[in-house]
């Protein structure tokens, strides 16, 4: 895996992540610029996927490829998901949720680094 491209979307999540603290704190709901980062966030996600999916099939030793590929697979449906569910609720807590999003997109980042980098 790229390490700038992983940079990225650790970047791209954690601006996410703070943006949304932000707008629960003001009780604020989903609006076109929570939008723009999502859609940054999923951009870089996407690339993620063909990158390491490229790297993932021609890697040979004694690396976990369907584990590996699962995490990859899943992590881009995070973001829509959490999208979807913002905008039908407009609440304070869909921002928490949000948020938590950019959480759980830092940690499969975390898991797929490492899976990528002791092979399991």
């Amino acid at each position: 895996m790229l390490t700038w491209l992983t940079a990225v979307v650790l970047v791209a999540a954690a601006a996410l992540g703070v943006l949304a603290g932000v707008y629960a704190s003001r009780g604020r709901v989903v609006d076109d610029r929570l939008l723009l980062v999502f859609a940054v966030l999923e951009i870089t996600l996407v690339v993620q996927v063909v990158v390491g999916l490229v790297q993932a099939l021609s890697r040979s030793d004694g690396f976990e490829k369907p584990v590996f590929l699962a995490y990859l697979f899943t992590l881009p449906l995070v973001p829509p998901f959490v999208t979807f569910l913002a905008l039908k609720e407009k609440t304070r807590s869909s921002m928490a949720v949000v948020a938590g999003s950019a959480l759980v997109v830092g940690v499969f980042m975390a898991r797929l680094t490492q899976m990528w980098s002791f092979g399991g």
